[in-house]
């Protein structure tokens, strides 16, 4: 119970006082960790140890520019000296004014050793720590709730949550790195010491979206990281400048999520489609950046041509299939078979693989049509070689109606049996003779290979089967008449 009150003692040092969010990152990173754990440090700490603040930063002027060191004034008497290599990024004149970290006393020259603020101080140490200070460290471990880092000779902890501006989920792999960091909280008497590298990315960052919002334009094409991918769509960063890709611009193909299409981590050459430079808000997209699958589609695709298509979605009056990524057409209910179907998914499922045939084209819609039966055999081409007319076949009945039923002779091939054409008597119903599955004898009454119709008739078949055999003609003579024998009493029965 005593290590409990002692630990959490300690981490009440690390409440800052300002800034509410970092408080409660770094309760969440501490959270159940001790401070013996976090710095494996060998010396006790004392619970009762007082913080106390480091220097702050100064305003002060150029009074001259050498060739490696600006002399800065603070006024008074009090002059330092800062080398002119922390100013890389703008051009000092004499007289600009700029906020400097005091990193030392050179006793000798009697000048202030200075660091600019916002850049790496080169010999920071507890004495002249200061929040707010650029620092150097190497990643010498890592634990439950993020690194741990030693910065010239002093100890650092770095939350999971400061490493990077995105979650980065294996935080160990940084460990033997060295990064720059700024220094967020410290406790000058504890030693303890709290540094953030995510301050320093999104400033990064700020600065060049500002640089990059001036150089973008609507039409570019520019290369971007997946930052997040979303139910709508996803968020792209071009470096420094995050836009929106919405789903509906990843794909000339159809999906249903922007997982099928992108992931976290990719690299993608994406459109600007719009942009405002005030807000700096981007839409983006991907499938323009791409070719369009419709250039030149007539000659690529022509009617009449014969192709291999996937299955991207059934719907109740066909299916559409994809010839090419971002190429597709519709396959009506009406041309998946020559025979009758009630429904899409009772033939086809989404993924499969079908050969076709173009039968429309209309780029200006984009929008195409095929056919799948028109890719096979044409059943009806023989039609009439194969049914001869008075010809008794087998069939079965597929679809029983109010004036007959359809009798199926072949995949694809069906005829009609009228209603006054299944009995020999009066039939009022055509279900009180038949039902959908029996297998009957019909005899072809008609075959129209154009209109593609077969009359058929099951009462012909019936009473063509129940005729009886024509006799055989005699081949002898018939057998003499015996002449009975005469009855006694001269009788003659024979009158």
């Amino acid at each position: 119970m005593a290590n409990s009150s002692h630990d959490d003692a300690y981490k009440e040092k690390f409440r800052p006082n300002a800034d509410k969010a970092l408080e409660s990152e770094v309760e969440a990173a501490l959270a159940g960790v001790s401070m013996d754990e976090l710095y494996s440090f060998d010396k006790p700490r004392s619970a009762g140890a007082a913080a106390t603040p480091g220097s702050q930063a100064r305003k002060g002027k150029i009074i001259s520019i050498g060739k490696d060191d600006i002399f800065v004034d603070f006024g008074g008497k009090s002059q330092g000296v800062v080398p002119i290599i922390q100013f890389e990024d703008v051009e000092p004149k004499v007289g600009d004014e700029f906020d400097f970290i005091v990193d030392r006393y050179d006793e000798r020259e009697g000048v202030l050793i200075l660091n600019r603020k916002g850049v790496v101080s080169g010999h920071v140490t507890w004495e002249n720590l200061e929040v707010g200070q650029i620092v150097e460290g190497t990643v010498t471990g890592a634990n439950k709730g993020g690194l741990e880092l030693e910065i010239k000779t002093m100890r650092a902890f770095m939350p999971s949550g400061q490493v990077a501006l995105y979650f980065t989920p294996d935080i160990e792999s940084l460990v033997g790195q060295r990064m720059t960091v700024e220094v967020t909280q410290f406790d000058r008497a504890a030693k303890n010491l709290i540094v953030s590298r995510r301050a320093i990315l999104e400033r990064e960052k700020e600065e060049a979206k500002t640089k990059l919002m001036l150089e973008l334009a609507e039409g570019q094409t520019r290369r971007g990281t997946v930052r997040s991918v979303m139910d709508y769509g996803a968020f792209v960063d071009l470096g420094g400048v995050d836009g929106l890709l919405h789903i509906s611009e990843m794909s000339h193909r159809r999906g249903r999520h922007p997982s099928e299409f992108v992931k976290v981590g990719d690299l993608v050459d994406v459109k600007i489609l719009k942009l405002d430079k005030e807000t700096g808000k981007l839409s983006l997209s991907l499938k323009s950046a791409m070719p369009d699958p419709w250039a030149n589609v007539e000659s690529r695709y022509p009617v009449g041509m014969t192709l291999t298509g996937r299955v991207t979605k059934i719907e109740s009056f066909g299916a559409f299939v994809e010839a090419e990524e971002g190429l597709e057409g519709l396959l009506p209910i009406s041309e998946i078979s020559w025979q009758r179907i009630g429904k899409v998914s009772d033939v086809l499922k989404d993924g499969d693989i079908i050969k076709l045939v173009v039968l429309s084209m209309d780029p200006a819609q984009r929008r195409m049509s095929f056919s799948l039966k028109q890719a096979g055999p044409d059943p009806w081409a023989q039609a009439k070689e194969t049914y001869a007319v008075d010809s008794n076949v087998t069939g079965r009945v597929t679809r029983v109606v109010d004036f007959g039923a359809f009798v199926e002779l072949e995949p694809g091939l069906e005829g009609l049996v009228h209603i006054s054409e299944l009995a020999g008597h009066r039939v009022r119903s055509a279900s009180d003779v038949v039902k959908v599955g029996d297998e009957v004898q019909v005899r072809v009454l008609e075959v129209d290979k154009d209109a593609r119709r077969i009359s058929l008739s099951i009462k012909k078949a019936a009473e063509a089967a129940a005729a009886p055999a024509p006799a055989a003609a005699a081949t002898t003579t018939p057998a003499k008449k015996k002449k009975r024998p005469e009855l006694r009493g001269g009788l003659d029965w024979n009158w």
